[in-house]
Parts: structure tokens; C-alpha cells; sequence
């Protein structure tokens, strides 16, 4: 494995009787360190990268908090309708936060491969993790197995207090950190708030962060299907008019052939497609993706969710910050939605690590500076780059079909530059 080395600021741990004292304080008095609300990839992973750092931590959920039920099985019903493509960068953090074994017991599809190419020409370029010296560009993983993983270090932590399921119903902020309501329980104060509660924040809504946002007019269908040929663990991406649509591997038993489909429509095509019984999708889909794995034999249940670019003009205030989806969402098309999240996860827990070791409040605005500083711009770097590809992919002008055809033979002819982008795509960095 190529593990791209993340701060060692995350291996520092105090005494055991230092945690006991720190988790009875906080649970006599309500008031805690850090607050971090959403238990879900991000919130989870946050709360386990700042553990045993002698810090009291509040993680708050509107929902039960427990272990996500995984099945024995591996079949069409079994599978998560959300995963992740993770990159190595973020599979050092899990595994750096002692999550990455569970993962990958049960099931994570490493993908040494992926092929790209465009339906509207003959550009086409594929990528292998052995031109980098890898073994793997990355892993296809279920969402609920990534969080099992995490929430397994969580949830045992005696400086960890679990708050759920409350519903967060208002914030306030002072000069010493926040205030906070939950439905059904007592006033929380700490000194740092993080919202890790996604796209749609309610964090970032109530205490009025500015977004940038726009719709992109498209929505993804989600879906578990099975194929008659095999994925060859290659994640597999056809740019079409109406948008990207990609075949991404799934651990597999012998003899069956499993793969996440992520499909990109215009929001006047979603609900035909959806309507489709399931014979009918199918076809339709192994027509869209030119049967390159084969007749798509079945799918399970079909998902939609709207597409959206938003990003805070601001991640952080004094006492509050922003982390994940709450930060920022992005279009799917390359799968590192995810990948800035943990990424703002280890910066995060580095900075409040650091600002511990020199006696400084989590919530000092000196201290989140620093973290909005590291992350703002390579999340913008990153934004632009997909927005960037999408508009040229989605572009039927002559000139432009032209143009995106020769760049991608480019890439592909062009050695030092095609592993560039491959290690920026894998987090590994120049």
C-alpha cells in the first residue's frame, strides 16, 4: 500500500486516569470541549481522531446512535445504496484511527483500475495504480460500513459522550463558546462547535453561515446491480450528454458480479427512468453504458437525490466550525466528496490537538484560521476542477467535442502528467 503519512499530532495520547476525569467532569456539568453534531462519516471520524487527547467531547445525533446492521450476505438486497470511493489519503485516517480493519473484514473493493471515456467521441484514457507504484487507486466501500467502523472506536471512548437522539433546536454564542438546545435534554455549553451534520446543516442555518450554491440540473440514481460479466475491480465512467455515468466494483461472491451505479440525468429525465419497472432499467441502463460489462441482469431498489455545488463562504467563527458536507458538496462525478471531508477531519483534529498542547481554547478563531486556511483552497482547487470537467463533458458544440477528445488522448499519451493527476486524485500529494 502507498499510505499518504498524516499528522503524528493524532497519536498523542494522556494517562488513562486523565480521560476518567475528563469524561466524569463533563457528564456532571454539561459542558464539554468540543460539541461535534452529526455522527455520521465525518462526525464520527472527528470524534475518533480527537479521542484519549484528554479532551471532554459531546458528539450529538438527532437519531439513535448505534452499531448499522451488516448483513452475511452478498446480494442485489444486501448492499448499501450509498458508497463511497475512498482514496488512500483517507484510507490512512481510518486506518490511522484504528477503523480500517473492521472495514475491511467485511467488504471494501479495492480498484487497482478505472477507465474513462466520452459517448459523444472517441477520447478515452484509463488508469492504473501500478504506473504509481500502488496497488490500489482506491476502495468502493458502503457508507454504513465505513461509519461501523468508526463508530466501533467511538463508542467505547470513556471521553466521548454520546447525545442521542436529540435534535439540535438552537445555538448561542458567547465569548467562552456556545450554548446549546437539544429536544428532551439539558443545555449543552462548549467551547468549540463543529457541524458535521451534511449538506443540509442545521448548524450552518441557524447560526447563518453564507453559502455559495447553485443547482447543477441534474440529480444521481443510485442502485446495487449485478452484471453478467466481470468488473475486473475497475471503476468504470462513461460521459454522457446527459451526464457521467459510472459502474463502480463491489466485493463479490464467486460467480456474481455486483457493482454500485452511480447514474447523472437531467432533472426532466429522473422521473421516466425511476418509473421503469425493473427489467426495463436494466436494459435501459446497459444501453446507456454500452454493455461493456455485459447485459445488466438485475438492480436493486433505486434512489434519487437532487445535485447541488455549495460552499460556505466561511468555515469558521469564533467557537464554530464547519467540517464535511456542511463545508462543502460537490458534484460525484470523481468520488472525492468524502475524501475532502476526512481530509478536513485530520486537519481539524491537528489543529485542536495543537492548540491543546499550547494552552489555547479549541474554539480560538486563531486556531480554526489556521484550519479554514489549509482546507478552503484545496476544496476550492478541487470544486473548480470538477465543475471545470463536467461543463466541457456536458457541451455538444463541435469545437468543444473536439477538444475534450484530443485533451483526454493527451493525458493518456502523456505519462508525467497522467500520474500527476493520478496521485492528486489518490490524496498522495506531487
Amino acid at each position: 500500500m502507498c499510505y499518504h503519512r498524516l499528522s503524528e499530532n493524532l497519536s498523542v495520547t494522556p494517562p488513562v486516569w486523565r480521560l476518567w476525569e475528563v469524561a466524569a467532569l463533563s457528564a456532571n456539568t454539561g459542558a464539554y470541549d468540543l460539541a461535534i453534531v452529526g455522527a455520521g462519516m465525518a462526525g464520527s471520524a472527528l470524534a475518533a481522531a480527537l479521542r484519549g487527547q484528554g479532551l471532554s467531547i459531546a458528539l450529538i445525533e438527532a437519531r439513535p446512535v448505534t452499531l448499522p446492521s451488516l448483513p452475511e450476505l452478498a446480494d442485489l438486497g444486501s448492499f448499501d445504496s450509498r458508497v463511497s470511493a475512498l482514496n488512500m489519503q483517507s484510507i490512512a485516517l481510518l486506518q490511522q484511527l484504528g477503523a480500517w480493519s473492521a472495514i475491511s473484514d467485511y467488504r471494501a473493493c479495492a480498484y487497482p483500475r478505472m477507465h474513462v471515456w466520452d459517448a459523444e467521441g472517441t477520447g478515452a484514457i484509463a488508469f492504473d495504480a501500478a504506473e504509481v507504484d500502488c496497488e490500489a487507486l482506491g476502495y468502493i466501500v458502503e457508507n454504513r460500513v465505513v461509519v461501523h467502523g468508526l463508530l466501533q472506536q467511538v463508542l467505547p471512548a470513556p471521553d466521548i459522550k454520546i447525545l442521542a437522539p436529540h435534535s439540535l433546536q438552537s445555538i448561542t454564542t458567547h465569548s467562552e463558546g456556545v450554548s446549546l438546545t437539544l429536544e428532551g435534554h439539558p443545555e449543552v455549553q462548549a467551547r468549540l462547535l463543529v457541524a458535521a451534520d451534511g449538506a443540509l446543516s442545521s448548524v450552518r442555518s441557524m447560526l447563518d453561515f453564507k453559502t455559495r450554491e447553485w443547482d447543477y440540473g441534474h440529480h444521481a440514481i443510485v442502485a446495487t446491480v449485478a452484471t453478467s460479466q466481470d468488473h475486473e475491480n475497475t471503476a468504470w465512467q462513461r460521459f454522457l450528454p446527459t451526464g457521467p455515468l459510472a459502474f463502480l466494483p463491489l466485493s463479490s461472491p464467486p460467480g456474481q458480479h455486483f457493482c454500485s451505479v452511480v447514474w447523472s440525468l437531467q432533472d426532466d429525465l429522473v422521473e421516466d427512468v425511476l418509473a421503469l419497472d425493473d427489467e426495463a432499467f436494466c436494459a435501459e441502463l446497459g444501453r446507456a453504458f454500452e454493455q461493456r460489462l455485459g447485459p445488466v441482469l438485475g438492480c436493486s431498489a433505486r434512489f434519487a437525490f437532487p445535485l447541488r455545488q455549495r460552499h460556505a463562504v466561511d468555515y469558521v467563527r469564533p467557537g464554530v466550525a464547519l467540517v464535511g458536507d456542511a463545508a462543502h458538496t460537490i458534484h460525484p462525478l470523481a468520488g472525492q466528496g468524502i475524501n475532502m471531508g476526512f481530509q478536513d477531519v485530520a486537519v481539524m483534529a491537528a489543529e485542536i490537538i495543537e492548540a491543546r498542547r499550547r494552552g489555547l481554547s479549541p474554539g480560538s478563531i486563531e486556531v480554526l484560521r489556521r484550519y479554514q486556511r489549509q482546507r478552503k483552497g484545496e476544496n476550492l482547487l478541487m470544486m473548480g476542477a470538477m465543475d471545470g470537467f463536467k461543463f466541457l463533458f456536458e457541451q455538444d458544440a463541435l469545437p468543444l467535442r473536439w477538444l475534450r477528445n484530443v485533451g483526454m488522448k493527451g493525458v493518456a499519451s502523456s505519462g508525467p502528467l497522467k500520474r500527476e493527476i493520478m496521485r492528486r486524485a489518490m490524496g498522495l500529494g506531487s
